[in-house]
């Protein structure tokens, strides 16, 4: 089904239903078991898995700023040690306000995720860059950005 060419996956809920449901797991349990711990059956190419997560995603839903390194685009970058990549059971923090509860996941292996060219966050830890931004709707290519595909 993954590898179906109208299949598009990523799901990472990250916040919404923070106390029933964490699933933020998607992407590290779709690199690891895909592309490097599955036994039965043939594994899926790293390159295809992260194409999948980003610049297939960002395209079908109209993000035509982003999904792609390439000059001019928006590139947000999680470096990863593939090798190290593990995703831990969830468990339950309070502390939202009130005490309120949320569904936690901890990874190793992100080396550092970077935002509008900032580092974020480094060995899952933030760094307090805050370099994200709501956006509505559709974003269009930069003016100049050059594409290799175009």
């Amino acid at each position: 089904m993954l590898t179906h060419p109208n299949t598009a996956f990523g799901l990472s809920d990250g916040g919404a239903h923070c106390g029933i449901i964490c699933d933020v797991s998607f992407p590290t349990t779709l690199l690891t078991h895909w592309g490097r711990d599955r036994t039965r059956g043939r594994k899926l190419p790293l390159e295809w898995l992260v194409h999948g997560l980003t610049g297939r995603n960002a395209d079908l839903v109209g993000l035509h700023d982003r999904g792609i390194l390439a000059p001019g685009m928006k590139a947000d970058v999680n470096v990863i040690d593939f090798d190290r990549l593990t995703l831990y059971s969830p468990h339950i923090v309070n502390d939202l306000p009130a005490g309120g509860k949320r569904l936690i996941q901890k990874t190793d292996g992100y080396t550092a995720s970077i935002v509008s060219g900032a580092v974020a966050f480094r060995n899952g830890e933030p760094t307090g860059v805050l370099g994200g931004k709501l956006i509505r709707g559709a974003q269009p290519r930069p003016a100049g950005a050059r594409i290799a595909a175009d």
